[in-house]
């Protein structure tokens, strides 16, 4: 399932109206609308990237202030992919509002547009998810309150924030261990070439004065005034390579390390990294200072520029020559995070109309997968249009027929308690105990506690047919708060040492998966998710035609192996 699209879809949600008649607003939602004045664009007639990051932190802060009761501010910012530029004369709308919040930080969804006076034309410019920290009270540390989601949108966006928030807390780590393993591979032959440009050409250092301007209502400088000037200087070195005028395109994910205070004299630092055909990395950082004291380290960042022809097509960019050293390294880092930035586009942008269904697994991408994995079993379960086929056994059987899509959901109760049928469930090996679909299963790479690649073996649905095999990555979570379940999300991905063989029909898992609800202290509720792929949807069309009860007596076994094994403590202990 392509989470993006599901997730566009539930923006366009229709108005909530509320018991009393009255349109319901988030009472977190902050609005701000700015006409693009000539003081606030670049040379191009465009509005600046810099002042836009300043518009949408100060939007996000509020949002933040307004559910906290209390000064915030910003501790990252997940990465940002600029969509469209903005002219003089048109008017920037940001949105945001409070998805979650947990013990004392909460993350603020921000949605960006831009409107058109003179043509009524709307098109969208960015979304970003930025956490905020509330800061202590002389009564010690904030404790914030919890969102109540009462729309879908929030209800779903609710739960991603969790997902997002595993993501943010694994970045670095995951990066850090993608860079250590480029850095031993060798720099390619850039330095051969004639026409490479010195990195050193490139480099920018700047010195800003943090005035009372530039702060905000704590005497700490805003976020986004940091990020401006980052930008600025960051444009200033891309510009150097290129001798043109560059567009910024992407931000990655970055935290803030340290907060800057009035009268504090900020570093600004930046050089290109490397040169793509169409695009380079610029690496910024941003250091403080007062008087005599050593320099803190406020920021770092990696910002993506374009340079754009006349048909807004990106033009072909000059090879870099890298510093001696630590501009290898730079250089080298810079492929890798170039890697990790395709891989997460194709895996969160992979259609269900494309050919495979499956992407490639490796170390360097599992977070992105994983977190796509358990997001799309999220937004196929929040669909409320299920419409409800047929009941027997105790288990009934759901289809949603949308956009071409097919998907079925099969529920039922168990007397277990939810953690036990959580632990049952996860370790797939035991899925044969129960489902004759599962012929054979092994795990072929347990990645981490959480993510965990099976091969499954099916019986061929046609008689003297070839049986399937499908190679699934299964990722599990435990709720964060009592009004969520426990999740075991399913899908596709390829691995070189398992490809298809001739012997077995290849099949694919889009999205599919278990959503384990507490009801009660013994009593759970169990809904099976499947988006039906040519690979699965023989297994279970005559169930939903009314031709077969197969699924229903699968999912009788399933109540049967989980009540005879409530007392055990499963061969997966979590």
């Amino acid at each position: 399932m392509a989470s993006e699209d599901w997730e566009s879809e539930l923006l366009e949600e229709p108005l909530f109206i509320l018991e009393n008649g009255d349109v319901y607003r988030n009472p977190t939602e902050v609005k701000m609308s700015q006409i693009v004045l000539p003081c606030h664009a670049n040379h191009c007639g465009e509005l600046s990237v810099g002042q836009l990051l300043k518009w949408m932190d100060s939007t996000a802060c509020l949002s933040a202030e307004r559910h906290a009761g209390c000064s915030c501010v910003t501790a990252s910012v997940d990465d940002i992919h600029f969509e469209h530029t903005i002219s003089v004369g048109q008017v920037v709308h940001i949105k945001a509002k409070v998805n979650r919040a947990f013990t004392s930080s909460m993350e603020v969804g921000i949605v960006v547009s831009c409107e058109d006076l003179f043509s009524d034309q709307q098109c969208k410019v960015c979304h970003a998810f930025a956490t905020f920290v509330a800061r202590r009270t002389e009564a010690g540390k904030v404790q914030l309150k919890q969102v109540i989601p009462l729309t879908q949108a929030e209800q779903m966006e609710y739960s991603l924030a969790a997902e997002r928030r595993r993501m943010r807390l694994i970045h670095a780590e995951i990066i850090n261990d993608l860079l250590s393993s480029s850095t031993s591979q060798t720099v390619p032959e850039c330095e051969e070439h004639q026409d490479a440009v010195p990195a050193e050409r490139t480099r920018v250092e700047s010195v800003e004065l943090v005035l009372p301007p530039h702060a905000n209502h704590q005497v700490s400088t805003f976020g986004g005034q940091i990020m401006a000037w980052m930008e600025n200087v960051a444009t200033i070195a891309a510009s150097r390579l290129c001798n043109a005028h560059p567009t910024l395109s992407t931000i990655d994910m970055f935290h803030f390390r340290g907060p800057s205070h009035i009268g504090d004299r900020l570093v600004l630092k930046a050089i290109v990294n490397n040169a793509f055909k169409k695009s380079m990395e610029v690496g910024v950082c941003a250091e403080a200072y007062q008087g005599g004291e050593p320099l803190r380290h406020i920021n770092s960042a990696f910002m993506t520029f374009e340079v754009l022809d006349s048909d807004k097509k990106p033009r072909t960019l000059p090879r870099i020559r890298p510093v001696p050293v630590d501009g290898k390294r730079r250089y080298q880092e810079a492929i890798a995070r170039k890697k990790i930035r395709l891989d997460r586009k194709y895996i969160i942008s992979c259609k269900h109309t494309e050919v495979p269904l499956s992407v490639p697994w490796d170390p360097s991408n599992q977070m992105y997968l994983s977190y796509n994995n358990v997001s799309a079993l999220k937004l196929l379960s929040a669909r409320g249009n299920w419409a409800l086929n047929s009941e027997k056994y105790k288990v009934s059987l759901y289809t949603l027929e949308e956009n071409q899509k097919l998907c079925f959901k099969v529920e039922t109760h168990v007397n277990v308690p939810a953690e036990q049928v959580f632990v049952l469930l996860s370790d797939l090996t035991r899925r044969k105990e129960w489902d004759r679909h599962y012929k054979e299963c092994e795990v072929i790479n347990q990645a981490d506690e959480d993510d965990t690649i099976y091969r499954v073996v099916t019986p061929s649905v046609r008689k003297g047919g070839k049986d399937q095999d499908f190679i699934m990555l299964a990722s599990r979570r435990r709720p964060c708060d009592l009004s969520e379940p426990y999740l075991i999300a399913l899908r596709s991905v390829t691995l070189p040492t398992h490809p298809p063989t001739e012997d077995l029909n290849r099949g694919e898992v889009l999205c599919a998966g278990f959503s384990i609800s507490e009801e009660s202290d013994n009593l759970t509720k169990i809904s099976y998710y499947n988006q039906a792929t040519p690979g699965v949807l023989p297994y279970i069309s005559t169930d939903i035609a009314g031709l077969s009860s197969m699924f229903y007596n699968t999912f009788s076994s399933c109540s049967e192996f989980l009540e005879r094994n409530r007392d055990s403590l499963g061969s997966h202990s979590l």
